[in-house]
Formats: C-alpha cells, structure tokens, sequence
C-alpha cells in the first residue's frame, strides 16, 4: 500500500469522505468525547444534525470535530476576504531625471516622488547617461545625493546608487509611521 502525504489540504474531509477506521472526537463546544469508530461519531453527528469534520488528518487516530460545516466555511470565507481587503500591494513607481536637471524640474520630480512615498509605494529613481556622460558617474551620484536629501523627510533609501549599463538606479522606500 503506497501512502500519500498531503502538503496543503484545502478542502477538509467531511462526513462520508472519512475512511478511518478509529478517530479522536472533539464536540461542537471543543469537549473531548473521546477515540470511537466513524460510525459511532456519524451517528452523534447527525443526532445533533451538524457534520463531521476531519481537522487534523495527519495524527493517530486523526482528530474530527463535530461542527456545522456550512458556517465554518462561509466564516473561513468571510476572513479571507477581509485579509485581502486589509492588505496594501506595495507599488514601484519611476522618477527619471537627467544629469542637467534644473532647479524646477528637479523640485517637481522631489514632489513626484514624496507624493509616491506619502502613500506607501516604492521610488525608483533613475539617471541615463547619454555619450560623454558616461565618462562621469560622480556627477550621477551627486544628483543621487542631493535627490535622496530632499526625499528623506518622506523616506529611506533602501539600494544606494549604483551604475548598472547606461543607468543610475536608486530605491526609496516610504518611512515607517511615527508611533
């Protein structure tokens, strides 16, 4: 007999699908009744008209609850959807700007970018070098420099410059909230 070991398990054994032949039960309250036969929980099941649920398959004898099935799952479900609804997928938003940048774009592209921070995505900040530029990187690091200086109220920098081919790249990450 070949035995197959399951890693995730997303739909539970319910009443029927359960082939043990002993199993350790738990009431609808979390009392323990006790190690009986299937049919003999069957039968306390259906006495109290709820189900019999198959919770921890992989111990001996497997645990099974005595539980109304329908609610547990519409519960589970209910959970689910407010964990997604809670949680916040962090974007990567991009702000290029030039060796030359003046003053005025440079002060727009701060304000881009604090705007991203404020709410809670990620900054790419990234410098092309065209032609002659190649040949001077410092200067690409000195506008890092001054562009994280004037974004360090609203974040982090996460990666520090760093030349990669023809670009400059530096990440920003949003500020933790003050507590």
């Amino acid at each position: 007999m070949v035995e197959v070991l399951l890693i995730a398990i997303k739909e539970l054994q319910v009443n029927n699908q359960i082939r043990d032949s002993e199993l350790r039960v738990i009431d609808e309250n979390g009392e323990q009744i006790g190690v009986m036969s299937v049919e003999k929980a069957m039968k306390i099941a259906e006495s109290k008209n709820l189900d019999l649920v198959k919770i921890a398959p992989m111990v001996n004898p497997p645990v099974c609850r005595i539980m109304d099935y329908g609610k547990y799952r519409f519960e589970q479900s209910k959970r689910e959807k407010e964990a997604r609804k809670k949680q916040h997928i962090v974007e990567i938003k991009e702000v290029r700007i030039g060796l030359n940048t003046d003053i005025g774009d440079f002060n727009t592209k701060v304000r881009h970018a604090a705007r991203f921070l404020g709410s809670g995505d990620k900054v790419k900040v990234s410098i092309r070098f065209r032609g002659r530029e190649l040949g001077h990187p410092e200067i690409g690091y000195e506008v890092m420099k001054r562009f994280a200086e004037a974004c360090s109220e609203f974040g982090n920098v996460e990666r520090p410059a760093k030349m990669e081919g023809r670009h400059m790249m530096m990440f920003l990450g949003p500020k933790p909230p003050a507590k």
